[in-house]
């Protein structure tokens, strides 16, 4: 007897039974529905303060902001900010930086999760299983301090690398300290970091294919590469495209924390990406109305990108992240 069989069925609702359920006062689905609004209240407060009340600052972008005089007290200038924003030169070269970043990540991380994930569904091994799981995921609890010391400890201008290069007389190399190889080194330490934390979502999506198929498609004939063409990777694509959707609309954000660590090292010129234009523009040098307005942009443009991702994943016949 298989699982599905040995579950109790229940019986869809009726329509008389779902009409019953809509028409119960306000009140009282508010009483039945206690416990679940009670559990998901803090986070409501959490996002609620955090990331929709810091949205009405966004008229700063509209005005001379001077913190000290408040919102009530600062000048009004209409789209002056964003015409500064448009003819500042380096606002332009946080722009190309950040999309320079997202294509490699795009290109060179984001299939990387996928791939792990199908690598250790192979594993047949449980024991082994697990000990590979945990080294692969311990990286995303290090902060990115350590994770930058750790690269500069192995492949800076000191490292164990040019040391080991110098003693056998080679000539050393500063992958760290290097502009043309910047945007590569950030992905590499990406991938480092969270591939194998990506790989949980992945996992959980093979594990939902019926095993059966598997089976069936091995007494075919089918071989490893024939079973994940026709049966992994359609049960994986869902949650592929959803992923690659999110990222999208992320995609504008490339890592604060980890360039501000590493942004004196190879100079604004190859690490000023939209995040960090943003923070010393607004934070360090207290132009608020300039800074707010590119943050602006970048939400609207993120926005944008998770309506035609979301779009054209529908024309694909995939959910998205909402349905049509």
């Amino acid at each position: 007897m298989t699982l599905k069989q040995a579950l109790p069925r229940v019986a869809p609702q009726s329509d008389e039974t779902r009409q019953t359920s809509q028409k119960a006062p306000f009140l009282a689905r508010l009483w039945r529905d206690a416990p679940l609004l009670v559990m998901v209240a803090p986070a409501a407060i959490v996002l609620l303060l955090f990331t929709y009340v810091p949205l009405l600052g966004s008229v700063i972008a509209w005005m001379d902001y001077v913190p000290f005089l408040g919102f009530t007290g600062s000048d009004w200038v209409g789209w002056d900010n964003f015409t500064a924003l448009f003819s500042d030169p380096s606002f332009w070269t946080a722009v190309w930086n950040t999309v320079q970043i997202t294509f490699l990540q795009l290109v060179l991380f984001f299939p990387v999760p996928i791939l792990l994930a199908v690598l250790l569904n192979t594993v047949a091994l449980p024991v082994a299983k697990k000990f590979v799981q945990s080294v692969i995921y311990l990286p995303h609890f290090l902060s990115w301090v350590i994770i930058v010391a750790l690269f500069q400890q192995v492949l800076g201008g000191a490292g164990i690398v040019n040391r080991f290069l110098i003693t056998h007389g080679l000539s050393p190399f500063d992958v760290m300290s290097n502009p043309d190889t910047f945007k590569l080194l950030l992905t590499t330490q990406a991938i480092w970091k969270d591939a194998g934390w990506g790989t949980i979502i992945f996992l959980a999506a093979i594990a939902a294919i019926d095993p059966g198929l598997y089976e069936s498609a091995t007494m075919d004939g089918a071989g490893a590469w024939g079973r994940f063409w026709h049966i992994t990777l359609p049960g994986m694509r869902p949650i592929i495209v959803l992923m690659l959707i999110l990222r999208l609309g992320d995609s504008l954000t490339v890592g604060f924390e980890q360039i501000l660590l590493q942004r004196d090292a190879v100079g604004p010129g190859a690490a000023e990406v939209l995040d960090t234009f943003v923070y010393y523009n607004g934070v360090v040098d207290g132009n608020w109305g300039t800074a707010t307005a590119a943050g602006l942009l970048k939400g609207v443009v993120s926005l944008f990108l998770v309506l035609a991702a979301n779009k054209l994943a529908h024309r694909f016949g995939e959910e998205g992240v909402y349905k049509r």
